[in-house]
């Protein structure tokens, strides 16, 4: 009976998960699938953190259970807590809880990296690999994360980390490219209804134009509030000094060039204005420098929240977004405008035959010519090859990247600090890295902004070229 009783549960597991997942559509990419995949990593993140790791370390009763399992217990309380031991002392055992915490994230977080990268190197050969065998795929991924729970810190720690650091600074810009993407579909979405409305009656559609107006000033004194208060509590220092300096004078800067040229937006320029003050603050809050960094010594839940609110921008785009695949070419990096108009993959109203009857597709007559099953699954995978699953490569290499951005955000980009010293004042346990950290997302930082100022330049300077 047991044995009956696993084999149906099984078996109704598989048919659901293959009801749900398994679907082979033409019209199927599987990007939404690979955000959904994605979602698991970011609520096993957030559950091994703050739910098991802490279990580990204070052995509640859910530990009491577990640990029962013989040689299970000191097993897994040995992998993730090696390489944290210099931390476990009386006065640092805040350190210790968050070095045991920061590894707890590593675990979900490089498994979905090398999953994402294995996913890009394959559908580079063959996307339409990206819209098969999901069922598959996430047992793999499960099967991967319980794996990694028994494996030490060390594995995690050691390059992963340094990946991971690389990987997050390269994701600062390619969410700039994100944000643009948006920020020019928003501005062209409420100029067309603005548009639309005026065609109907003569002085309504100023209501949508009013509206881009008023969100873009709303943005620019969110930026000048927000670098207030960034001089007001994070002064002291020479270096927060001049990232704020510079943050600021990035933001006139683009201001002044996109309202002096025909390029870009008032609402896109402060969208990123708005990015370059957030990034502002990730810079300075990774001061080791207690002097000029009130944050040292507690969790910086603002900037994990922050994190995670980009992340989920990200994974809606990635998943999504018309335009996604489009911007993330060549030519789509220099164009100063929304691209959706020029997707071909989105329904065209000019192209609809209006003398067709709205039916049900189920309920319309079988036309077309007749083919054997295999020949158009085949022609379709071809038709899919060469057309939307041509660049799907580039979304799992997207994937990769946010995935060791939730590696940074949750864990302050793998520093640890948060200890009180003998004088009360605030300590960091490696102020190196929380400086090269402080580097890193300083030259992401201008990296972006000088992507964004040349878009905003290149047509003006090579008003021969082709930029639109």
């Amino acid at each position: 009976p047991s044995a009956t009783l696993a084999y149906c549960c099984c078996n109704t597991t598989s048919s659901l998960c293959n009801t749900c997942l398994g679907s082979r559509s033409p019209y199927s990419t599987g990007r939404k699938r690979s955000v959904l995949l994605f979602s698991f990593t970011i609520l096993f993140s957030l559950l091994f953190q703050y739910t098991l790791a802490p279990a580990i370390l204070h052995q509640n009763t859910w530990w009491d259970m577990y640990k029962s399992l013989p040689g299970m217990g000191k097993r897994l309380f040995n992998c993730w807590t090696s390489g944290c031991a210099q931390y476990n002392e009386e006065d640092t055992q805040d350190l210790y809880v968050q070095c045991v915490g920061n590894a707890a994230v590593y675990r979900p977080t490089f498994v979905s990296t090398v999953f994402f990268a294995i996913c890009a190197g394959v559908t580079k050969m063959n996307p339409s690999m990206n819209r098969e065998v999901w069922p598959a795929k996430i047992g793999i991924y499960l099967i991967g994360l319980a794996i990694s729970m028994f494996l030490p810190n060390v594995l995690f720690t050691g390059f992963y980390l340094l990946f991971m650091r690389v990987c997050a600074m390269v994701f600062i810009v390619i969410q700039q490219i994100i944000l643009i993407d948006m920020a020019y579909n928003w501005n062209e979405s409420w100029v067309e209804k603005s548009n639309r409305c005026e065609s109907l009656e003569w002085g309504s559609g100023k209501k949508w134009l009013k509206a881009i107006v008023a969100t873009s000033i709303l943005m620019y004194l969110g930026c000048a509030v927000g670098i207030y208060f960034l001089y007001k509590y994070f002064m002291g220092c020479g270096g927060n000094t001049a990232v704020l300096t510079l943050t600021w004078i990035g933001i006139l800067a683009i201001t002044v060039v996109q309202l002096t040229c025909e390029e870009g937006s008032l609402l896109t320029t402060s969208v990123i204005s708005a990015y370059m003050t957030y990034l502002a603050y990730s810079t300075v809050s990774k001061n080791p420098n207690a002097v000029c960094n009130p944050t040292l010594g507690s969790d910086d839940m603002w900037g994990i929240a922050v994190g995670l609110f980009f992340t989920m921008i990200s994974l809606a785009w990635t998943g999504w977004s018309w335009t996604a695949t489009n911007r993330l070419s060549e030519e789509g990096l220099e164009v100063t405008r929304s691209l959706t108009p020029t997707d071909s993959s989105r329904p065209d109203a000019s192209n609809l035959n209006l003398d067709v009857p709205f039916i049900d597709p189920a309920d319309r007559p079988t036309t077309g010519v007749v083919m054997q099953p295999n020949a158009t699954t085949f022609a379709q995978d071809e038709a899919f090859n060469s057309g939307a699953g041509a660049s799907i490569w580039k979304l799992n290499v997207v994937l990769v990247l946010i995935s060791c951005w939730v590696a940074a955000s949750l864990t302050g980009w793998g520093a640890i600090s948060g200890g009180i010293g003998e004088e009360g004042e605030h300590t960091a346990a490696n102020p190196l890295v929380g400086k090269f950290n402080m580097a890193m997302i300083a030259v992401s930082q201008n990296v972006a902004l000088l992507m964004y100022l040349w878009t905003l330049l290149a047509p003006r300077l090579f008003p021969d070229r082709e930029f639109a």
